[in-house]
């Protein structure tokens, strides 16, 4: 039994020895890097935003505006669908099923009765332009999406309009 104590001991002394060898290895490697860690930084670090004061400043925002315009317009969205359908599917049916924002649901006749009154033309500005209405509700620009084209808004309140009637 004193020798099988005794190997014990001396097992638990030789892994105690091997781990702190080990580490004292692992502290002398080089780590390893990532070479896109630096980038990841910089761009959690960088600013959100910019402040512009006086005429350079309103000239400056209105052209990081524009930019900000050409390139969400030079991303045509889904693909550059013009089928209403598919188009409501992927970005109207989250407002217009639920009704969020006082929006119109699917196939209401009462709730786009009156919209729909008021011309195909009228319902395609107010999506494309964005819209509050004097009960409340709210419309974003091209349902919140700045790369769908005129073409798809107009192709998506059509199919809409069609499922109302």
């Amino acid at each position: 039994m004193r020798q099988f104590a005794f190997m014990i001991g001396g097992l638990m002394v030789l892994t105690v020895v091997l781990i702190f060898t080990a580490l004292m290895i692992y502290e002398h490697e080089p780590k390893e890097t990532d070479p896109n860690q630096t980038a990841q930084v910089n761009e959690r670090i960088a600013p959100a935003g910019d402040v512009y004061a006086g005429n350079t400043g309103r000239a400056a925002m209105q052209a990081a505006t524009d930019a900000a315009a050409k390139a969400a317009a030079s991303q045509v969205a889904y693909g550059g669908t013009t089928d209403g359908k598919a188009i409501y599917d992927h970005l109207c049916t989250s407002c217009h099923t639920s009704g969020v924002a006082g929006a119109p649901k699917l196939g209401d006749k009462s709730m786009w009765g009156p919209r729909i009154a008021e011309g195909i033309d009228t319902l395609v500005k107010h999506a494309t332009e964005g819209y509050h209405g004097p009960d409340g509700n709210f419309m974003p620009p091209k349902g919140g999406n700045p790369a769908l084209t005129d073409a798809q808004v107009k192709a998506a309140v059509t199919w809409i309009v069609g499922q109302a009637k």
